[in-house]
Parts: structure tokens; sequence; C-alpha cells
């Protein structure tokens, strides 16, 4: 089966993420994604794989037998995770870091050892290019991608510039007790990203769940329509007992074009900046959930976010300060 049927590498244009009912009224020159680069106080055009099929599917799917059949089932996310663990996927390896513009120069692996397409998508990086504070106080990014945070969880609501409001409740899928009127990062991850993550602190995992769901991909388009992708969406997470920020849920999101999501880290205790796991192919989401008034997120990060806009961090950079609840 040729990958060209969802037609996933083609470079197409970018995406509306003003909020919206629907796109088919929008002017083309609008549909577009901007973020900031951290350090950059210039906005960033983003450039999205497979945008203009993404676009009609949720424009043709009213919400019926069409949505259900691409987005509310695994048939095709595991089609095509299967074919990228072919040797045959290998070809689109060169052309995708083209088209995306992917450093090479951080690869821990020469591009032409990537047998399967999957293998480049989980490839490992150079971490030393990746350095953090590793004081217990700091919290880090567990991933390379665009964040969005919310201090504070007004009436137990995450209310997103884009798209449904949604509770911790709704994300744990069952009451949230300690994490009601909390903060949130929301770090989605694009596939120019380095897909494995990362522990953000330190400490001891007091819980492991599994959450069936959907597979609605994380695209500011399908947040634009108003679809709930994170309470809707497959996802897993750990709770964490740490030192400085009291209990931390470190939960990954899957979606539209995720083979899987692969824990690889072994045992309860766990180190800052350890390898938890990795996504296969397809965009992704991590969100850190924390208790309230135990973190104060970075102030640019919440200045962007306030705008409206994510801002593109890199694993290991700090995200917020620990406050050790005073």
């Amino acid at each position: 089966m040729s990958f060209d049927m969802v037609r996933l590498w083609r470079k197409p244009r970018t995406v509306e993420t003003a909020r919206s009912p629907t796109l088919a009224a929008m002017p083309e020159e609008t549909e577009t994604i901007f973020y900031y680069k951290r350090g950059d106080p210039q906005l960033t055009q983003e450039t999205v794989l497979g945008q203009s099929w993404l676009k009609l599917a949720y424009q043709c799917a009213g919400h019926g037998f069409f949505e259900t059949l691409v987005f509310r089932s695994s048939w095709l996310s595991r089609i095509m995770g299967m074919y990228c663990d072919l040797r045959l996927s290998r070809r689109r390896i060169r052309t995708t870091i083209a088209e995306l513009e992917i450093d090479v120069e951080e690869f821990h692996d020469a591009v032409d050892s990537f047998r399967t397409f999957n293998e480049f998508f989980t490839r490992r990086l150079k971490l030393e290019l990746r350095p953090f504070d590793p004081s217990p106080e700091t919290i880090i990014s567990p991933a390379d991608g665009r964040v969005l945070v919310y201090p504070r969880l007004e009436r137990d609501r995450c209310v997103p510039v884009k798209g449904h409001a949604y509770s911790a409740d709704d994300l744990l899928a069952g009451d949230a007790g300690r994490f009601h009127g909390g903060a949130i990062a929301v770090i989605r991850l694009c596939p120019a990203d380095y897909h494995r993550f990362h522990f953000p602190c330190s400490g001891r995992i007091i819980e492991n769940r599994q959450i069936n769901g959907h597979y609605h991909s994380v695209n500011p388009l399908a947040l634009a329509l108003g679809v709930n992708v994170f309470p809707e969406n497959k996802r897993a997470y750990s709770t964490l007992e740490t030192e400085g920020a009291g209990r931390v849920v470190i939960m990954e999101i899957g979606a539209f074009g995720v083979g899987s999501i692969a824990w690889t880290y072994h045992g309860d205790n766990v180190e800052k900046m350890g390898e938890r796991g990795f996504f296969k192919f397809g965009g992704s989401s991590i969100v850190l959930l924390f208790e309230p008034d135990r973190v104060v997120f970075a102030a640019d990060l919440v200045a962007h976010s306030a705008e409206g806009h994510e801002t593109l961090v890199r694993v290991g950079e700090t995200i917020a300060t620990a406050t050790s609840g005073k």
C-alpha cells in the first residue's frame, strides 16, 4: 500500500488558528498557524504536513460517518503505522527531511542507517545538544514541541483560545481531586519534531493508566473546528510524586496517524530528563497537569499563551519553577 493514499507527504498550506465553526468560508490566505520560537520576538509560520487533506476530512465529516471512519477508529492510523514499519517507507525519509527542514546534525545516527520511516521518526538525538537544569526546583519540557500554558484552571475548566473547554476530570476520565484549580501545560509535537519524550522532573511513579479513545488530529485545525480533542483521544498517563512540585501528571495523547505510544522507562523511581518513551508516526501531544499553587510558568510562555500563540521549546528547556507549595 502506498502512503500516497492519504497524501501526508505533500507540502501543504498552513491552517487557521482563530475560532471558527467551519473553514468553508475562510479565505485561503488566512489559513495559517503562527507560533513563537523561544527567544525570537517575531512570529513564525508553521509548515504542516497533510493540511489540505486534514481540512477536507473535517469539512466532509459533518460529525458523521466519515469522521467516525477516519478519526474515531484506529484502522487508518494502524495501517499508516504498519506502512512506516516497512522497508519500503524509507524512501520518504530524505524527502520529509527536506520539506520540513529538519536539522540532521542533531541526529544520533546517520540518516542512511534508518531502515524504515518509523526508525527515522523515533530517532534519537545527541542529547548533549539538549542541556537542562538538574535542580529539583525546575520543571523542564518533556519534548521538543509547541507549548501553551494555562496557569490556573478557573472553576476547574481549561478554556483554550481555540476549541472546547475541558477539565482535569475530563483529561483523567474521573475525579481529578487534588488537581482541581491547578495548572496545565500542553506540548504539541509535529512530524518534524524529535518524537521521544522525557521526564520533566525527578520523582516516584505512583499510578499508571491507559485510556482508550479516538484519533482526532491535534492540529489547531481540529481545535478551530470545535473538536473536543484532548478529553476524547486515546491517552496514557502517569502520576509522579515529586520533591518540589507535589504530584504531577504526565500524559501522552495519541492522535491521527499515531501508530502507538511506547513507554521505555523501567522502575518507579525516575530521573529528570530520563527517557520516558516515544510516539510512532503522527502528530501528538503531551499534557502536564500540576496541583494548585505548586508551579510558576516561565513568563514568556505565559505571555505568548495569553495571546493564543504557542511557543516552540526544546526538550530540557525550563518551562516552570516549583514553589514547594509556598
